[in-house]
């Protein structure tokens, strides 16, 4: 099985939102062509609002695309903090999906776990699993905190263990997170890092270090069994990285 990595280091901030934008919508053009369907996870945070606003003006078979999510916070769609909310005000509530299309993980319960197991059963029930099956993405959406994480996989956290299920609970500071595990993630066809800012320079550098602690740097663990991953790094946050493509058996 192959890997192949491409690393990225673009001028700014700009020039990665650019650059997701025209790999995503590639990707998503490709595999409606070969599939007649794609499967995408999105991610959180503030880098992939302006990428979700730009692919939101293009013209693509949105009847086509489901899109899931690689993890949301314990809080209720219309809260602030909620990664559905913010996809859908960016980009998901301006094009005509269908509402079948949409896959938001569920927080309206009492209880992350019971919560994560219904996400974990939607997925096999989605993608027509057998018991022990993980879910194969056609596009995994990433970003990185300044700490290594990715998704809600936390640096010395039990989540970053789990790889019997699709979907766990992550913690963030004692607070629960509902996360896609690490098989699920690697198991993806196309994992698109998008990183930007002198902050995340020095988990940058850990992760690509020749030696690590995975643990540390969760994302570190985030290799594709047999697919493609591209790390979209700005200057600032691949200051120490060298660019390059690189195919590993």
């Amino acid at each position: 099985m192959t890997m192949t990595q491409y690393i990225d280091v673009l001028p700014d901030k700009s020039a990665v939102i650019d650059r997701s934008v025209a790999l995503i919508v590639e990707k998503i053009q490709t595999a409606i062509a070969q599939r007649g369907t794609c499967t995408i996870a999105l991610s959180g945070g503030s880098t992939p609002k302006p990428i979700y606003e730009a692919i939101a003006g293009h013209d693509l078979p949105w009847d086509k695309l489901h899109i899931f999510w690689g993890d949301e916070r314990y809080v209720a769609p219309e809260h602030p903090d909620s990664n559905q909310r913010m996809a859908r005000e960016a980009w998901l509530d301006r094009v005509p999906f269908p509402p079948e299309n949409l896959h938001p993980i569920p927080t309206a319960g009492q209880d992350p776990e019971t919560d994560a197991q219904a996400y974990d059963q939607h997925l096999q029930a989605f993608f027509g699993l057998e018991s022990g099956q993980f879910p194969q993405f056609d596009i995994m959406l990433l970003g990185m905190g300044d700490d290594g994480h990715t998704a809600s996989l936390f640096p010395e956290t039990e989540a970053l263990e789990v790889c019997d299920r699709s979907v766990t609970v992550g913690n963030k500071d004692g607070e629960p997170r509902i996360t896609l595990t690490v098989p699920v993630l690697n198991l993806s066809q196309t994992i698109i890092f998008a990183v930007a800012g002198e902050n995340k320079q020095t988990a940058v550098a850990q992760v690509f270090a020749r030696e690590g602690d995975e643990a540390t740097y969760p994302s570190r663990l985030i290799q594709p069994v047999d697919g493609e991953i591209y790390w979209l790094l700005d200057a600032a946050a691949g200051a120490e990285v060298t660019p390059s493509s690189t195919s590993a058996e």
